[in-house]
């Protein structure tokens, strides 16, 4: 089930990596935004389909997104590594069952190379703004490199990108290091120092039994507690390795098993007791071996449904916080002064370092702010605290935009990587279409729009996101899920396996393109 649309699978190495590009051109028919793995695969699909016109441009000075921009100690996957790969370039060679952090960007720079990507990616340029020009049909991009335009806009930007920093006054006061997760500031010497760690999602738990390694003291702040289950994280064998590399069957079967025990969770999520249950009472269980002490464990406990949020994987992080030299602190952060903390009860905890694991700008991210389709609106005006799009892919309003990982085709269970190859088999088609028979513009219908957005309210009622007693990420301002996928991904991927030209007002050009 790991392709769909334009079949990955067809997808072939290039020939060669080229010299790269040069000066951004004036024009293309498809420009990407953003170099991770979405907009890697973008450009490897449009290349197999003979559809090679295409420009991505990239922020940082090289591929791989969010896994080249998130350095914090001890960052890495928590979906099993032969799952967190495109289905077309397996890796036999991971050194671990589920990867670390360096080892997936180094994955996602040797597959762009491998498969003529890097060519198309301009690096070091930024994206400041994209236009709709009506009369023209196409995207105006800008750029700092200058402006490019394009008749397809495909936004790869992701949506774990922008980082979140809490609205806590005095921030701004601290003396001290500051530093989110996704900006991790390697010159900061957290040695002996007195490090406070805001935040205890998926980072936080993986960066803090590091750098309680090296601190002379860290206080945890909690909000929520998270539901923590068991890492079966273990290095791979020299065996497993040599039959990956000479079985290529062997690996896609253990990938296939992987997706199909991920798809079980589903189950759960959808508001069958016993499947979470089963997951709660490992999470219990769990706890009770690594935490002893009796308040501690309660204040570690969590009061909402397993999957309500983000479900973490750990062996390390209850172990963390029973170290003598670590405090965990569940009462409210009211300000943050020159030289630490205040919380509610009137503490003020001296630190040194601050460190927030605080999350990403998901539902209200900055670069829909900088999207204008039709009528000059933005995407953020559009949607109005609220993100929608059809498939997860289009929006009304925006012709010939394709967003990728966008509103409800996250996941929470599985592989990200499968939506992203199904949402890009899907725009192929579009583009594929749009040369062939000579379309100038695809615009979703309202009424497409509308219905997909019944569709998947109705598919919510009842689940975990919005009944599992939490307020979480998923969650948009007006209180939909907005983010995550509702459903078994394989719902999805039928549904995107196929361009409907039919939920889309065409514009025909006079004569098919040449590009």
């Amino acid at each position: 089930p790991e392709t769909a649309g334009t079949d990955a699978g067809d997808v072939r190495p290039s020939d060669g990596a080229g010299d790269g590009p040069g000066r951004l051109p004036r024009e293309a028919r498809v420009v990407v935004v953003g170099a991770g793995f979405g907009g890697i695969d973008t450009a490897i699909q449009l290349i197999g389909a003979g559809l090679g016109d295409v420009v991505v441009l990239e922020r940082a000075d090289g591929p791989s997104g969010c896994w080249r921009a998130n350095t914090y100690p001890g960052v890495a996957c928590d979906v099993p590594s032969n799952l967190y790969s495109f289905s077309f370039a397996p890796n036999p060679s991971w050194t671990r069952t589920y990867s670390p952090g360096g080892e997936i960007a180094d994955y996602i720079t040797q597959v762009a190379e491998d498969y003529g990507a890097l060519e198309k990616i301009h690096f070091g340029v930024e994206a400041t703004r994209a236009t709709w020009l009506e009369d023209d049909h196409v995207w105006e991009v800008e750029s700092t490199a200058g402006t490019i335009r394009a008749t397809f806009l495909v936004h790869a930007t992701g949506p774990l990108t922008e980082p979140s920093f809490p609205d806590l006054p005095g921030r701004e006061r601290f003396r001290g290091a500051q530093m989110h997760s996704a900006r991790w500031d390697h010159d900061v010497d957290l040695l002996g120092k007195r490090v406070a760690v805001i935040g205890t999602g998926a980072s936080a738990i993986q960066f803090t039994p590091e750098v309680a390694k090296l601190a002379g003291h860290v206080d945890v702040f909690q909000r929520t507690a998270p539901w923590v289950l068991p890492r079966t994280d273990r290095r791979t064998t020299p065996v497993e390795r040599a039959l990956f590399r000479r079985i290529p069957a062997l690996q896609r079967w253990s990938r296939q098993l992987t997706y199909a025990a991920r798809e079980v969770l589903v189950a759960g999520m959808r508001g069958n007791r016993l499947v979470r249950g089963v997951l709660q009472r490992i999470g219990r269980a769990h706890l009770r071996r690594q935490v002893a002490d009796p308040a501690l464990r309660e204040a570690l406990t969590p009061s909402f449904d397993i999957g309500c949020k983000r479900i973490l994987l750990s062996n390390a992080w209850y172990p963390a916080l029973t170290r003598s030299d670590v405090d965990l602190v569940t009462d409210h952060i009211v300000a943050i002064t020159e030289g630490g903390i205040v919380t509610a009860d009137g503490t003020e905890r001296a630190a040194d370092v601050i460190l927030y694991g605080t999350g990403f700008h998901v539902t209200d991210p900055p670069t829909a702010t900088a999207v204008f389709g039709k009528g000059g609106r933005s995407l953020a005006e559009h949607w109005a605290g609220s993100p929608r799009a059809y498939l997860g892919t289009t929006v009304d309003g925006f012709p010939n935009l394709f967003l990728l990982v966008g509103p409800n085709a996250g996941v929470g269970h599985t592989s990200i990587l499968l939506m992203i190859e199904w949402q890009v088999g899907y725009l192929v088609q579009a583009v594929a279409e749009s040369r062939r028979v000579g379309y100038r513009s695809y615009d979703l219908r309202p009424a497409a729009m509308d219905a997909w957005t019944t569709e998947l309210d109705r598919l919510c009622e009842g689940t975990v996101w919005l009944d599992g007693g939490c307020s979480s990420y998923y969650l948009d301002a007006t209180g939909r899920n907005a983010t995550t996928w509702p459903t078994y991904t394989w719902k999805l991927r039928d549904r995107l396996a196929h361009f409907d030209a039919s939920s889309y007002v065409i514009e025909r050009a006079t004569a098919p393109a040449a590009h």
